[in-house]
């Protein structure tokens, strides 16, 4: 039989209380509600306009019609196929941004002859829209799912960089010297001084790319006709079936949703450490 005692006891208790004063923080029934309100608003509308003829109903079908038929297609083997497609070249296309974005924001954000250096080539190339590099992607792969990975990976790779770049020169300088003083190497600075530092930015730069990388995807996938969710669109409106288009399309932002709260609960879970997710869930 084991016996604890009274300091270790107090300790146990001060915990629980703070891990149930989180769930319940993190619990936002209010937050819930007004959101299941805008969309019960929003479909609202939809039907109204709809039904008033506000809108032409043969092309702008009511939610009663475009529910349903989502309801019906989740039901189908290709609609999954359809999916899988579009997630394929998402998550694809995300990793080789995420790796390309966070290693060479870290080896020219370290380096101020690399930032100068490069600085004017950035500000040239990331204004560019990724739907501009459509020919090129087109003439280069065809309709194969390289060419959703070229408008996913130019996208997706300047949001990483960029928020890469702002952390790395947020680091302490005193701790960079103090760390070279000691010996550290290269490695082992980046790892204890500017990872930790660098790690919020890059997080946000993964959420933000994640959103746009569904985007891209969706995109070429209209325009190119790479396989998956998009192709579907264009499938559908073409042979004017607008129920099912527009069930698609809820699809996709069902998808976006969902693609978000994972980024989300991944910020939260990396950065449980980090004051602003602290300061979230105290709010």
């Amino acid at each position: 039989m084991t016996h604890t005692t009274a300091p270790e006891q107090t300790v146990t208790t001060v915990v629980t209380i703070a891990r149930a004063r989180e769930r319940r923080r993190s619990f936002r029934p209010r937050k819930a509600v007004l959101g299941v309100a805008g969309i019960v608003a929003l479909l609202a509308v939809w039907e109204v306009a709809a039904r008033t003829n506000l809108v032409d109903p043969r092309f702008l079908p009511p939610p009663s019609e475009v529910l349903p038929q989502l309801a019906t297609i989740v039901t189908f083997a290709d609609f999954w196929g359809a999916i899988g497609d579009t997630l394929t070249a998402w998550a694809l296309g995300l990793a080789i941004a995420f790796v390309l974005g966070a290693v060479l924001g870290v080896i020219v954000g370290l380096s101020p002859f690399m930032k100068r250096a490069t600085h004017s080539t950035v500000e040239f190339l990331r204004p560019i829209p990724s739907v501009a590099l459509i020919p090129l992607a087109v003439l280069l792969f065809g309709v194969r799912i390289e060419s959703s990975l070229l408008l996913i990976v130019y996208a997706s790779f300047w949001q990483i960089f960029i928020q890469v770049l702002y952390g790395v020169a947020d680091v302490d300088q005193v701790a960079m010297a103090t760390g070279r003083s000691y010996g550290f190497s290269t490695w082992q600075r980046v790892k204890s001084i500017v990872l930790p530092t660098t790690l919020p930015y890059l997080m946000t730069g993964l959420r933000l790319a994640a959103a746009v990388a569904l985007i891209l995807a969706i995109t070429a996938q209209l325009i190119i006709g790479t396989p998956g969710l998009g192709l579907e669109i264009s499938r559908a409106q073409n042979g004017g079936q607008y129920a099912t288009m527009y069930a698609l399309v809820v699809a996709t932002g069902l998808l976006g949703v969902v693609i978000n709260l994972g980024a989300r609960f991944l910020e939260r879970r990396m950065l449980a450490w980090h004051e602003s997710v602290r300061g979230e869930v105290a709010a």
